[in-house]
């Protein structure tokens, strides 16, 4: 599997789950994975103390996230962070010794094989307040969870000013969602054009 789309929002009518399907849609070749339909417990109810038992859709998941090459989450920001169904995700998901570990100087490794991934953040904040807010989900799943866990290059792309943007901005960041499937449904034979067009759409937060 190519790619995976993690979608995070728990209301299947949300903006959030139609930019995830665009980019199925445009990939040609994606698995989205919306865990509002998943049924699993979204709480790590003895820390690492204890290893609580997989549920038959978080195994799956787990498998999902060790097959794809590139790992796209898509996800609203709420309170400063992500969605409680998302954060129950990673939290049961991504374990020690399975998707991350530490080195004997105490540095994260990361075991996942996707070294590619995007987050699709949305946010009701508009840009001109983010230099005071701030958009700590954007650091809390590109650099300490998916980059923690092995995808070196994580592209973020924010759509702000959720609650106030009008028909034709949807429109757009709907069809660049799509726009961006494609560009990474062809990667392997992507020309400078692509790369460009790329560039011009997303902002590098990690990288190796």
């Amino acid at each position: 599997m190519p790619a995976l789309v993690i979608d995070g929002h728990p209301d299947a009518r949300s903006l959030t789950a139609s930019l995830a399907q665009r980019y199925a849609d445009g990939h040609g070749d994606a698995r989205v994975l919306a865990l509002r339909d998943l049924d699993f417990d979204p709480h790590l109810r003895f820390g690492y103390r204890e290893r609580m038992p997989l549920e038959p859709d978080l195994a799956d998941a787990k498998q999902a996230l060790h097959d794809a090459d590139t790992i796209i989450v898509a996800t609203p920001l709420w309170w400063g962070s992500v969605p409680a169904v998302l954060k129950g995700f990673f939290d049961r998901a991504l374990l020690p010794q399975q998707e991350y570990r530490y080195t004997k100087l105490g540095l994260p490794e990361g075991l996942l094989p996707a070294r590619r991934g995007r987050l699709l953040l949305l946010a009701d904040t508009p840009w001109y307040a983010v230099p005071f807010t701030g958009l700590p989900a954007q650091t809390q799943v590109a650099r300490n969870t998916l980059r923690l866990c092995g995808v070196r290059s994580v592209r973020v792309h924010r759509m702000l000013g959720v609650k106030d943007a009008d028909t034709a901005t949807i429109a757009r960041w709907l069809d660049r969602a799509e726009r961006l499937g494609t560009l990474d449904g062809r990667r392997a034979g992507v020309t400078p054009q692509l790369i460009a067009a790329e560039a011009a759409s997303s902002s590098v937060v990690a990288t190796s």
